[in-house]
């Protein structure tokens, strides 16, 4: 388009890059958009830095919020200190830095693929280094669709491209995409292994251990890893550990001269160096070559492995028990090879000798006999008249289950609830999860014979698996497979873990639910009712896939039966259906309720009962049905995925929802008809119904309570809890 402004005529023209040009009469370009960053990055588009200056660059700035232009609190943008790495900050800190540049000149490295597409999308990303300025930029291989980056208002760097299909922009990837690759996430000397599988983990460095072996189990790395022995001065070589993402807080010596010989003799000579790297910094606007020498002197911060791919170096650590002579390396004396020799010698024979005492037992745990749970059969509530006292199980007697927890250790101790606590632990060779219940939880005898009998019949991708079990004494454990992601809950309801649950994984999970769900109401052998489905009860393995956890509450109906009634009421107040924390009554509706419950939360990231982000409305629910009669279901989404998601799985989820936790419980659907729209969609779905409230029963509510008070068995409300 073009336009007349002013008496000398002056174009505006918006070219086809997306660039709006302001050109004079004569052709010279007056003013571009280009030059004014938001938060978009174009291809052609440049952020960098101006040598000779003092400011802080062009850089990437990110709407205040999904509704707000105005400058917001994320920036992007090369460093203005070192001119060789790109940050992602918020405010002043840090949230996201790159590699050091090696000298890269273009790279295509970065291909991606939309979604049910042939054309497969190349990013070609340039590093330009003049006498004037250093900068970024980047183009698209030809026949791409639009493609571009953004820096969203939560503080995503997105590469998003335009998907003709869906009529949407596509998020290909975003930064960060995992919590481990945050500024400094690893600490001191610690650094996020990315080609480690199947999620990225924190490491020490090699020579270096946990500064606290208890924080580093527990999953909290701030503290870093500290050195295994000091260094013992100048003597103390260098180790070389490639592929990797070198630390930030460097010194560029060497005057953009030095050989990687110069580059380590720089290192050695200085007592306090105690790491190096070494780059070729070529490029099309220097003359000669350029090189960097890279020297670290203090803390190693923010480190990372990549593996073989660009950005990656080899970075050289000082390393105590490497000996140097001359600026090289060379084999250490003997008695320096000597002791650790011998150590090593001692250390297999004490392992050997161990092995062959111990190997009887791990055999015997392995290869162990089924044994009968003796009474561990579920009573009238599970097959009046035909009870199933002979089932097998394999059963682990209690001192393994300690050996196997260092004797029930809190760094071993993975969550906890209302029936007690949950730990990490190693049994023939597996890692485990074992839930032991605590001698005054109110899940007793009873509850762990059902979860016993119920799990050891259930196979689905979606219900946890158990393993085994021990009941010795007061002494009741159950042995789980382990779920390195813990549970819904921690992760949803976490700050720093939240941005591992995208739409596409929050969507899979929710579907995943649904039909574990739809196993234990229709296509299991027996109709089972799980009375306290929630998020804390809902395990995500190493893939983020779901898995159903937790049936001490479950009971089973016959093949004729439609509902129950019961005196002691069980479950986690704001899942439960109202018919069942008012009357006692229960059926598969009720789970239903539950689940309509948890898909508010996975879609929206709030609490069933929490007081903000529901707009003053008393509860989610409530929130959620104004939200949707006022046509507004679309601004529902958790704020950490409103750019990303597809609004019409949103808008789906949410009409589903509301269809599940209606008040009257035949109006409620099926887990099967929840499954196939969810799986297929559907645009003739009925309106919802006011949903169950329990406001207007508030006295009924309070009588609850008192009978709580008065009775330790009447009613049962537990709380979530990570694990």
């Amino acid at each position: 388009m073009a336009a007349a402004i002013g008496s000398s005529t002056p174009m505006a023209v918006l070219l086809n890059t997306g660039n709006l040009v302001i050109r004079s009469s004569n052709g010279t370009t007056l003013w571009q958009s280009f030059d004014h960053h938001t938060d978009t990055f174009l291809p052609g588009m440049k952020v960098g830095l101006k040598y000779n200056t003092h400011d802080g660059g062009e850089r990437l700035v990110s709407w205040k919020g999904p509704g707000d232009p105005s400058p917001g609190r994320f920036s992007y943008g090369i460093d203005p200190t070192t001119f060789l790495q790109v940050f992602l900050w918020d405010g002043k800190r840090p949230v996201l830095r790159s590699a050091p540049w090696t000298g890269y000149l273009v790279t295509s490295e970065r291909r991606y693929q939309q979604t049910n597409a042939s054309t497969e999308v190349i990013i070609y990303l340039a590093v330009v280094d003049n006498d004037k300025e250093i900068y970024i930029t980047y183009s698209l291989s030809d026949g791409a669709p639009h493609t571009r980056h953004v820096l969203t208002y939560s503080g995503e760097y997105q590469t998003q491209s335009w998907n003709n299909r869906l009529l949407v922009w596509e998020v290909l990837v975003k930064l960060p995409s995992v919590q481990c690759t945050l500024y400094g996430y690893c600490g001191p000397y610690g650094y996020c292994d990315q080609t480690a599988a199947p999620v990225p983990t924190c490491k020490c460095l090699d020579g270096f251990e946990p500064a606290s072996t208890e924080e580093w189990t527990g999953g909290r790395f701030s503290m870093g890893c500290r050195r295994k022995e000091p260094l013992g001065g100048c003597g103390d070589g260098f180790l070389a550990l490639p592929g990797m993402k070198p630390p930030d807080k460097f010194t560029l010596v060497g005057g953009g001269k030095s050989t990687f010989e110069e580059c380590a003799a720089e290192c050695n000579r200085n007592c306090s160096c105690v790491a190096y790297a070494h780059a070729n910094l070529s490029s099309g606007g220097s003359e000669g070559n350029v090189t960097g020498c890279l020297v670290w002197d203090g803390e190693l911060i923010d480190t990372g492995k990549l593996g073989d791919v660009f950005g990656s170096n080899t970075l050289y650590l000082r390393v105590a028990g490497l000996y140097v002579a001359d600026g090289k390396r060379t084999t250490s004396n003997t008695v320096r090879i000597g002791l650790p020799v011998l150590a090593s010698v001692m250390v297999l024979l004490c392992i050997t000798l161990a092995w062959l005492k111990f190997k009887g037992k791990i055999e015997k745990w392995r290869k162990r006999k089924s044994s009968s749970l003796d009474g561990m059969c579920i009573s009238y509530e599970l097959d009046e008249g035909n009870p199933h006292r002979d089932r097998k199980f394999p059963f682990v007697r209690f001192e393994e289950m300690s050996i196997a927890t260092h004797n029930f250790c809190e760094t071993c101790q993975i969550g906890r609830g209302g029936f007690g606590k949950v730990y990490k632990g190693m049994l023939g060779g597996q890692e485990v999860a074992i839930k032991r219940l605590s001698k005054d939880s109110q899940q007793g005898t009873k509850e762990f014979r059902n979860e016993v009998i119920l799990i050891s019949k259930l196979q689905h991708r979606n219900l946890v698996q158990l393993l085994g079990c021990c009941a010795e004494g007061d002494e009741k454990l159950l042995i789980y497979e382990y779920m390195p992601n813990k549970s819904l809950d921690a992760t949803l309801f976490d700050d720093s873990r939240r941005l591992l649950l995208d739409w596409s994984t929050r969507f899979n999970i929710i579907k995943g639910v649904a039909r574990g769900l739809l196993y234990l109401h229709q296509d299991s052998r027996l109709t089972i009712i799980h009375r306290d489905l929630k998020a804390g009860n809902v395990l995500l393995d190493a893939d983020m896939k779901p898995k159903i956890a937790d049936f001490g509450m479950a009971r089973i109906f016959g093949d004729n039966q439609q509902n129950a009634n019961t005196q002691r009421i069980v479950g986690t107040y704001g899942y439960m259906a109202p018919e069942y924390a008012m009357e006692g009554l229960f059926s598969t509706k009720s789970d239903v309720y539950s689940f309509g419950v948890l898909l508010l939360e996975v879609v929206t990231g709030i609490r069933r009962n929490s007081n903000s982000g529901t707009m003053g409305f008393p509860s989610l629910i409530i929130y959620s049905w104004n939200m949707w009669k006022e046509g507004r279901a679309e601004e529902l989404p958790d704020s950490s995925i409103m750019d990303t998601c597809s609004v019409d799985e949103v808008v789906l989820c949410v009409h589903v929802a509301l269809l599940c936790v209606e008040e009257n419980p035949d109006d409620r659907p099926l887990m099967s008809y929840v499954v196939f729209v969810l799986e297929n969609g559907s645009t003739t779905l009925p309106d919802p119904n006011s949903p169950a409230y329990f406001a207007r029963r508030r006295i009924e509510m309070e009588q609850i309570r008192e009978d709580i008070q008065t009775s330790a068995n009447g009613f049962t409300l537990t709380e979530i809890e990570g694990r």
